[in-house]
């Protein structure tokens, strides 16, 4: 199922939510809505489920105008955050709610429900759960049911609302994992909200990164990594250093040091640079300072040196683990890539 968002714009008593939304979302494609808090990213969700009509704009399912359909006839599936499981209900009656409600006709049989409850655990790998409660399943568990049950009503699309938010650490990294391959086996249009940057990454094919009710950029994981298209998307995502230089004559200059050459025209610039993209040189770098503060993660050392004439600013360079970085030592950098923005945009 594609889903087409045209010009749509939210607003709550004045306040605008949403500014002229488009987004093209392939059918069968995994799609995270990436932001901060405040973005955007779950008002546009709850608008493609129904659970908000927007102020202006259309919602198309295919070629069908759903911008004013309710819940139950845009047929979506939904998966909250904190999973809104019925504790009184077993497993296999809570995978089934969505379908014994159903009028007349179009609800199945008792037996037929139980056999698609017992079929759905088997996918997301709960078999032999079907009779527990909620409470007696780990956070992780009751997630697969939550999703299980977006899932039990064949619903043309699946909305997931900060699925993972809820756990913790090593239980979320397990599950992304196992999303991903649900996904695969389902073929479901899927978007799913989140503010987790690695999680939007590892899960989605591409990722719409949000800012102040506005899109900043559409991509892949390396698309916005590499090639971000604001100072927003390259802050946001990823570890990023931000340095003030002076253009001139088409070389990059700071504190007096050429740090590089460049197509830009003259003026003031930003230099963004990731951790990674800064290299240690010999006495004659072209940004020197001391180590302010060191931390260690995993196979790398992250130092942050104090740049000259503000002690306060500093730029966050990625080592080796093994690499000394005691307080005070001065290092010498040279930036081998980075993304000039006029500094007015920065």
């Amino acid at each position: 199922m594609d889903i087409h968002l045209k010009h749509i714009h939210k607003q709550f008593n004045g306040f605008h939510a949403l500014n002229d939304i488009n987004l093209d979302i392939r059918s069968g494609e995994l799609i995270a809505l990436l932001g901060p808090s405040g973005s955007g990213k779950t008002t546009l969700l709850r608008l493609i489920a129904g659970l908000e009509m927007p102020t202006e704009g259309r919602i198309l399912f295919g070629s069908e105008d759903a911008s004013h359909k309710s819940v139950q006839e845009r047929n979506v599936g939904f998966v909250f955050q904190h999973y809104a499981l019925f504790k009184h209900m077993s497993v296999a009656d809570n995978i089934g709610f969505g379908l014994s409600v159903r009028k007349g006709r179009d609800r199945p049989a008792g037996a037929e429900i139980r056999k698609r409850a017992l079929e759905l655990l088997d996918l997301v790998q709960l078999s032999g759960l079907a009779d527990r409660y909620p409470q007696q399943l780990s956070g992780g568990q009751r997630q697969r049911v939550a999703l299980a049950r977006a899932l039990a009503i064949e619903p043309r699309m699946l909305l997931l609302d900060e699925p993972f938010g809820a756990l913790d650490a090593r239980v979320r990294k397990d599950l992304r994992r196992w999303l991903r391959e649900l996904h695969d086996k389902t073929g479901h249009t899927t978007v799913f909200v989140t503010h987790d940057q690695e999680e939007a990454v590892e899960l989605a094919d591409r990722v719409v990164v949000m800012s102040q009710g506005r899109i900043e950029q559409v991509g892949s994981g390396d698309d916005i990594y590499d090639r971000p298209a604001s100072p927003f998307v390259f802050t946001f995502i990823g570890q990023s250093n931000i340095l003030p230089v002076d253009v001139r004559d088409g070389k990059i200059a700071f504190a007096g040091h050429v740090l590089g050459e460049t197509t830009e025209q003259d003026g003031s610039w930003h230099m963004y640079m990731r951790p990674h993209d800064l290299e240690i040189v010999g006495d004659d770098g072209p940004i020197r300072g001391p180590i302010a503060v060191s931390r260690r993660a995993g196979r790398s050392r992250f130092a942050e040196i104090s740049l000259p004439g503000d002690s306060r600013r500093r730029l966050e360079v990625e080592l080796p683990a093994e690499v000394t970085a005691d307080p005070g030592l001065e290092l010498a950098l040279r930036p081998i890539r980075w993304t000039l923005y006029p500094a007015a945009k920065a």
